[in-house]
């Protein structure tokens, strides 16, 4: 079985995958300075829920954005799982895909993973939004290569903005409102970062496919992409698992060269 591990900024997610079938996913908060050992604690709990232990785990894979937490990553596959990790960005990983932006190692491990996962599952051209720590709109080739994109603040940070700086405005939660126009501070507040975001969604993509002068599928994932993505139709596709799957096809094929 393979233990894939989506190490981003805010949440690191291990999944196992036997083959193409999911035995589970699971979720912790990003912090650097959590061991190898707590994460083998942590994650021997959850699997034995699920029926498996770690002794099942015969492959690894890690896409990691925070350089701070590889280490612990990194051991925890060697110590606890007998296995030396492939790791995206490392010289001995092949993508299997051109990354052509300007600084290639600047290229965060997640956002190459999801242009992988993206040309093999759907196609291309295309945009994939991922709604995360940030949220990245990245572009995917025709032909799979991996061609930049934007970058904007994801719309938790400017709730929280809202709620730092201004004295009277309280905490919300990002959910649609009934209607554009609030009748009250809360809702008035939701409107803002709700249809503020489709509005910085929707410009976005136009001007994207302007640009890139090419009709684009684009594919949205992270855990704000499907509220998002029913408010309007410049998100065609949501995939929740789309850097998961990206992960396993980029080890079933170094495992295979």
């Amino acid at each position: 079985m393979l233990l894939t591990i989506d190490s981003g900024n805010t949440n690191a997610v291990f999944a196992v995958y036997d083959g193409e079938t999911r035995r589970g996913v699971w979720r912790a908060s990003s912090d650097p300075r959590r061991t190898a050992d707590e994460y083998a604690v942590w994650l021997t709990q959850l699997m034995a829920l699920e029926g498996l232990t770690l002794k099942d785990i015969t492959g690894a894979i890690i896409a990691n954005v925070v350089p701070a937490a590889r280490f612990s990553l990194r051991k925890l596959c060697n110590q606890y799982l007998g296995s030396e990790p492939l790791v995206i960005g490392e010289a001995n990983v092949d993508l299997g895909i051109e990354n052509r932006i300007d600084r290639p190692k600047s290229a965060g491990a997640d956002r190459l993973v999801n242009a992988v996962a993206a040309h093999h599952l759907y196609g291309g051209p295309a945009i994939v939004i991922d709604f995360g720590t940030a949220t990245n709109f990245d572009i995917v080739a025709a032909d799979g290569a991996y061609e930049g994109g934007v970058i904007a603040p994801a719309a938790q940070h400017s709730v929280d903005a809202l709620y730092r700086v201004a004295a009277q405005l309280p905490r919300v939660a990002i959910e649609r409102p009934a209607k554009v126009i609030g009748k009250d501070t809360v809702p008035a507040m939701q409107s803002g970062i709700f249809w503020g975001y489709v509005g910085l969604i929707e410009g976005l993509v136009k001007r994207i496919k302007d640009e890139y002068g090419q009709e684009m599928k684009v594919i949205g994932t992270g855990g704000l992409a499907p509220i998002y993505a029913a408010a309007t139709d410049a998100i065609e596709q949501v995939d929740q698992d789309l850097t998961l799957r990206g992960l396993t096809l980029i080890y079933r094929e170094n495992q295979s060269l």
